[in-house]
């Protein structure tokens, strides 16, 4: 008997994603295939989501404010849903002409155990300092040095709100992974990871919006790695983010999902790649101003597949008439935040 055998059950679903076409794969040309597509993907895209968390009042409390590299630095408490709170963080310069409002962006994070502290400027060790010098990771602070307002929280799992890093933690999880730990209550719960982040950054923006300074028709959002998954799906989910960058969250899912296993329950929806793959998913945001960081070395989103996957939104884009405003930050680096475009892609998007 000449069958080819195989007993693992890795291979077995790495041949599957090798062999499967998800439903609502692009393949038009023009404006009006665009917008059948979107039309019929989008709703069935963020179906996958289930429940969204409900919302509750933000209850806001000032917990310190600062000054540090010319911003002025403010942290807050707020309550983002029922039985849960966030950290909220707003980073602004130090000096605003008397009634003028500015841009505002929310920064998030990617996985780590300092949450949103590096990006937001928290430079205050070594470990810190480390984070902030291998990603070039403190794009909140350096883009409210630009002259934008940012903001941010921690997403589930990480930061504040990841209950290994609470005092005298009654749960010990055994060194799995609280993403992949969350995932499985949301589900049970008829929510996902990604739901219940996507309806705390809601309450973070919308927070975010009541400050005089920040202009509520100008908003945009970034992040890095895990936090291009919540930017990707935040802004799929708010239509007041008028302009986005993704960064280092770029690839084919049968690369990174199911034979690179690089990721993780924060990151997936029940059905999801039955329906869509990344570049898809990417594309559901044309004809909103798209930037894409792609680092040439990055270990974790592997160049090839990056590039494979921009090529495919850039597809998505021209058949929607917007070509002109995505870009891309290929940049000679590791798993980083580029910075090369992203002041003049949000002051140009956000003016």
């Amino acid at each position: 008997m000449s069958i080819k055998r195989n007993l693992s059950p890795q291979e077995m679903f790495y041949r599957l994603a090798q062999e499967h076409e998800p439903e609502f794969r692009f393949d038009g040309k023009n404006k009006s295939d665009f917008a059948t597509w979107k039309s019929k993907a989008l709703p069935e895209v963020t179906n996958t989501l289930g429940n969204f968390p409900e919302r509750v009042p933000l209850n806001p409390e000032l917990l310190v404010e600062w000054e540090h590299d010319g911003l002025m630095k403010q942290r807050w408490m707020i309550d983002v849903g029922r039985h849960i709170s966030a950290t909220f963080q707003i980073n602004r310069p130090a000096k605003i002409a008397k009634g003028k409002k500015l841009p505002a962006i929310l920064c998030w994070h990617g996985h780590g155990k300092f949450g949103k502290e590096p990006v937001m400027g928290n430079d205050s060790s070594d470990e810190m300092k480390s984070a902030i010098s291998n990603h070039n990771y403190n794009y909140g602070h350096k883009m409210a040095k630009e002259g934008f307002i940012t903001f941010a929280i921690d997403w589930i799992g990480a930061g504040e709100r990841n209950d290994s890093n609470r005092p005298h933690c009654r749960s010990n999880n055994g060194g799995r992974d609280w993403c992949n730990l969350y995932y499985l209550n949301a589900t049970m719960l008829g929510m996902t990871s990604l739901s219940i982040n996507v309806t705390h950054g809601k309450a973070a923006t919308d927070f975010a919006c009541s400050f005089p300074e920040v202009d509520a028709s100008r908003l945009a959002v970034m992040g890095l790695s895990g936090g291009g998954t919540m930017t990707l799906w935040s802004a799929l989910c708010d239509e007041r983010f008028k302009a986005v960058e993704i960064i280092c969250y770029s690839d084919l899912w049968e690369n990174f999902g199911f034979r690179d296993f690089n990721y993780c329950g924060m990151q997936v929806a029940p059905g999801l790649y039955k329906l869509v793959d990344l570049p898809d998913l990417q594309g559901l945001l044309a004809p909103r101003p798209l930037l894409v960081d792609i680092g040439m070395y990055d270990s974790c989103f592997n160049v090839d597949g990056a590039v494979k996957c921009f090529d495919k939104v850039k597809k998505v884009y021209s058949a929607a008439g917007a070509s002109e405003k995505l870009e891309a930050d290929i940049f000679p680096g590791e798993h980083a935040w580029g910075g090369n475009k992203s002041k003049e892609f949000f002051s140009k998007h956000l003016k």
